[in-house]
């Protein structure tokens, strides 16, 4: 479901690079994540499966998590590169430049598509109950319980782009008491 190489990278550079946040037209991120592997990128492209409906059949299809973005490892300095590849808009950032994102989001995300759980794009949260995941196969990972069509889901989110992923999840996963944000971080 999602994509990443390390090829190019020197290893014993690895630990000094940051995951970026790379802005792509919509719909072309599969396009988009391959010319960057083409160019040495290390590239994270979540994705899941959506049913489409034809007039005379149903199929899956792979959809990006994040639509417009992609996710690229380098350094600061290289980062300005990933924009001259072809479908590349920007990296998110402020004024100042790139903005990394954290590494325990992205490594979130990741795992709950390795985990191969029902995925799919959400609105981004500012509001609701943070926990904490004890069991199952996002055990450690943080996000924010709501219910969803009579089903609790966990929505882990990337602040930076205002996004979110919503996965089912068993209530059993979790012992942690449910606890607000507090409200600063509502805007």
């Amino acid at each position: 479901m999602a994509s990443t190489t390390t090829a190019g990278i020197d290893p014993r550079r690895y630990d000094e690079m940051d995951w970026f946040a790379v802005q792509v037209w919509v719909g072309r991120e599969h396009a988009s994540a391959e010319q960057l592997r083409l160019r040495g990128y290390d590239v994270f492209l979540p994705s899941y499966q959506r049913h489409r409906q034809w007039s005379d059949r149903v199929k899956k299809i792979e959809c990006a998590l994040f639509p417009g973005y992609v996710f690229s490892r380098a350094n600061a300095n290289a980062a300005a590169k990933i924009v001259a590849s072809p479908g590349v808009l920007r990296i998110v950032g402020d004024g100042a430049g790139p903005v990394a994102v954290p590494m325990r989001e992205v490594d979130a995300i990741r795992r709950i598509v390795e985990a191969r759980l029902s995925a799919e794009p959400c609105e981004y949260l500012c509001a609701g109950q943070r926990v904490c995941v004890e069991r199952g196969p996002l055990r450690g990972t943080k996000g924010v319980v709501l219910m969803l069509r009579n089903r609790r889901r966990l929505v882990v989110s990337i602040p930076l782009l205002q996004r979110s992923v919503a996965v089912e999840m068993d209530a059993d996963w979790l012992s942690v008491p449910w606890t607000p944000l507090p409200d600063s971080s509502v805007r």
